[in-house]
C-alpha cells in the first residue's frame, strides 16, 4: 500500500538523519506495529507517510505512485492515509466534539446531507453520541484520543496510522481501543501503529517492524521478533508480559521468584 524507497530525512539544524537509507513497505491488510526506543524514527516515519514531511532523498509511493507535495495532492493523500498524533490536543481544532468531527468534511466541501449522515455514523461507531455537543476542553485525555481517531475515520481512509495510540489510556480504554481497531479493520482499513506498549503489540499485531537509528532492522511476527534475543536484548526493548510468564512457566517447576522476575522485568513489580 505504502512504499518507502531509500528514504532519508534530516530535521533542520541537525546533522544526523532521523531516517537513513530506509526502504520499507506497509503490507496491505496486516495489523502492523512499529517498535523501537525513543528517538529511533517511528514518529518521523509516520509523518513522512502522511506527507507532513518531505524526504530529502528517496521516493515514497502510495499504491505505486510517487507522492507529490502540492496542496491538492497532499489533501487527496490525507483522505486516504490518516494519521492520529500521540497527543490528541495537537489534532483537535474545533469547539465541540461534533464540530471537530465535521471539520475535515467541511474542508472537503461535502454536502450538508452527506456530512450529517457520516458524522452521525461516526459518533455511533466511536461511542461519542452522548458527548457530541460537549466542549473539547471538558474531555479527558482518553476521550480526546477517541475523538482524534474519529476525526480521521470520518474521512474513510484506506490506511490508518496511529502514533502511540495507548498513551493517556487506562486499561479499560486500552481494551476499548483494541475493539475499535478491530471494527475499523473489518471495514477494510489497513492499520499501522507506532508504540512502546509491547503487551498491546503482542495481543493485537500480526506483523512487527523494529526501528533503530532511522532504519528498519527487523520484521517478523510478534512471536518471531520477541524470541530474537539479539533484537530484544540488543535494543533493550524487553518482552510482552504474556511471553515472559510463558517462558517462566515453560520450566518444569517454575518458582515464585521466576514469575516475580518476569513481572519485574516488565515493570509490573517494584
Amino acid at each position: 500500500m505504502l512504499e518507502f524507497d531509500n528514504i532519508e530525512y534530516t530535521y533542520p539544524c541537525n546533522t544526523t538523519p532521523a531516517i537513513k537509507n530506509l526502504s520499507w513497505q506497509i503490507p496491505v491488510g496486516r495489523r502492523c506495529a512499529l517498535i523501537g526506543r525513543n528517538g529511533c524514527g517511528k514518529t518521523t516515519l509516520f509523518r513522512l507517510a502522511n506527507g507532513l514531511y518531505q524526504p530529502q532523498k528517496g521516493v515514497i509511493r502510495y499504491q505505486g505512485k510517487p507522492l507529490r507535495y502540492n496542496r491538492k495532492s497532499l489533501s487527496d493523500l490525507r483522505q486516504k492515509v490518516g494519521l492520529v498524533f500521540q497527543n490528541p490536543e495537537q489534532q483537535l481544532v474545533a469547539t465541540t466534539v461534533i464540530e471537530d468531527i465535521s471539520y475535515g468534511l467541511c474542508n472537503l466541501g461535502v454536502s450538508e446531507g452527506e456530512m450529517r449522515d457520516r458524522v452521525r455514523a461516526t459518533l455511533a461507531d466511536f461511542d461519542l453520541e452522548d458527548l457530541a455537543h460537549t466542549p473539547i476542553n471538558y474531555l479527558s485525555l482518553g476521550q480526546k484520543k477517541r475523538v482524534s481517531i474519529a476525526d480521521v475515520m470520518v474521512l474513510a481512509p484506506q490506511l490508518l496510522l496511529l502514533d502511540e495510540p495507548t498513551a493517556y489510556l487506562d486499561p479499560y480504554q486500552v481494551r476499548q481501543l483494541r475493539r475499535m481497531l478491530n471494527q475499523i479493520e473489518k471495514k477494510g482499513t489497513t492499520i499501522a501503529i507506532a508504540t512502546h506498549n509491547l503487551d498491546f503489540v503482542y495481543a493485537w499485531a500480526n506483523w512487527v517492524c523494529v526501528v533503530d537509528r532511522g532504519q528498519i532492522v527487523a520484521e517478523d511476527t510478534p512471536e518471531g521478533i520477541f524470541r530474537r534475543s539479539e533484537v530484544v536484548e540488543g535494543l533493550g526493548l524487553g518482552c510482552p508480559l504474556a511471553m515472559s510468564i510463558l517462558e517462566a512457566l515453560h520450566h518444569d517447576t517454575p518458582t515464585e521468584q521466576a514469575l516475580k522476575d518476569a513481572l519485574f522485568f516488565q515493570g509490573k513489580l517494584d
